[in-house]
């Protein structure tokens, strides 16, 4: 499974971007799906993580702002992001694994380029 992340851009703080991360093969065999990201200097982190059947786990952080969605008919997973903050710029790095999602990000066996979300305050 190839992944291509999309959707980054830069915004205003309080403002809202979608990612996507298109799946060059079927995702179905993809229990766990989800997005992490890395700001400049920091380790990469959990974001969000879904399972084959919807249900997802969130970092505090992005609770209540972020939601994670997949649509395994399109082979593609979404990140609508709302609420944006100038902490949440880094680049978003969709990711999976055939075995149900974790938060550890060296669980997953295939990742995508990444998409740069910048957030202006």
């Amino acid at each position: 499974v190839q992944l291509q992340a999309s959707g980054g851009g830069l915004v205003q703080a309080g403002g809202s971007l979608r990612l996507s991360c298109a799946a060059s093969g079927t995702i179905s065999s993809m229990n766990g799906m989800g997005w992490y990201r890395q700001a400049p200097g920091k380790e990469r982190e959990l974001v969000a993580v879904v399972t084959s059947v919807g249900t997802a786990t969130y970092a505090d952080f992005v609770k209540g702002r972020f939601t994670i969605t997949r649509d395994n008919a399109k082979n593609t997973v979404y990140l609508q992001m709302n609420n944006l903050k100038p902490e949440d710029s880094a680049v978003y790095y969709c990711a999976a694994r055939e075995e149900p999602p974790t938060t550890a990000k060296e669980d997953y066996e295939f990742w995508g380029q990444g998409t740069l979300v910048t957030v202006s305050s």
